[in-house]
Parts: structure tokens; sequence; C-alpha cells
């Protein structure tokens, strides 16, 4: 799964307009106008299987800073404690699965809890332990990290708009 499908799927599920999306964009610190929006949003292939030249790629650290803005439009700026410099997020790892940084950023911007990401997966059809999610969740280089497959990150993306579609 790309970047540019996982956008899709989210815009879907959390159903984003446009103008909201080149918000979002903007809040995690990248500029993308509404034209540049729809074009990451234009599926790769038409219906004959043909590449779809309009389309524009998400890169890594765009989709990176949208789930960021996302985290703030949804949450809020945090302002730093008291005492405490104002730490920017460092920039993703260019060898992070793009599949683990969804799942957890998802659940900081829409403040799920265990219990509703395990619901959501079963929403999906998918069966998952909390061992299993908490493996997913896990910083890389920790000893019961578990990298995220597609087929997790895009169960999780159907189940959030099972939930939040009806």
């Amino acid at each position: 799964m790309d970047n540019n499908d996982i956008l899709i799927r989210l815009r879907y599920a959390l159903e984003i307009k446009n103008k909201e999306m080149a918000e979002i964009f903007k809040l995690g610190g990248v500029e993308v106008s509404v034209p540049a929006v729809v074009k990451i949003l234009t599926k790769t292939y038409d219906e004959d299987d043909n590449v779809n030249e309009d389309q524009m790629k998400c890169t890594h650290s765009m989709l990176d800073s949208f789930l960021n803005g996302l985290i703030i439009y949804k949450r809020g700026k945090q302002d730093p404690k008291p005492g405490q410099e104002n730490l920017r997020e460092k920039p993703q790892k260019s060898n992070e699965n793009v599949n683990n940084l969804l799942l957890k950023k998802v659940k900081i911007a829409l403040s799920l809890t265990t219990e509703e990401m395990l619901d959501i997966f079963n929403y999906a059809g998918l069966r998952v332990t909390k061992g299993e999610l908490g493996a997913l969740l896990r910083k890389e280089g920790h000893k019961n990290y578990k990298e995220c497959g597609d087929n997790f990150a895009r169960n999780f993306l159907k189940g959030l708009a099972i939930k939040y579609r009806g």
C-alpha cells in the first residue's frame, strides 16, 4: 500500500474535505494547495489499469507531516511545559515502517484506547490480540516490536471507515 492510498483511505474514513486536507498538511509544516491535494488523492491507476499521469506522489515526509498535522487538527497544538524548550517532532527515519507510524499517529490523533483499536480491527473482520497490537505500537528496535504489514494497515483503515461512516 503506497502513501497516496493511505491518504485516500484515511480521508474517506474520517470524511475530510479537500480544503481541510490542505489545512492539515499546513499544520504539519508542508504547504500543499487544494489542487495539489486533488492530485495526491487521484488513484494511481484508472479503470483500465493504465497509469494515471495526473497523480502527484506523496512522499514519506509528506505523509509524516500530514499525520502530525492531523494530531494538531484533532487535538490542538501542544504547548511546551514550563522549563522545557519547544520540542519539534523528530523527522521520520527513512527506514521506519510507514504502517506502524500510521497506527501510532492515528491512535494519538483520535484519542483511541487499546480497546477501541481492537474494536476497529474487529469491524474489519480481523482478530487482533492486545499483545499483537502492543507489538505494532512499540518503538522500532524494541525486542517485542513487530512490523505492521499492509494487511493490518488496510484492515485498520477499513475498520475506521466502518466505525466513523457507519
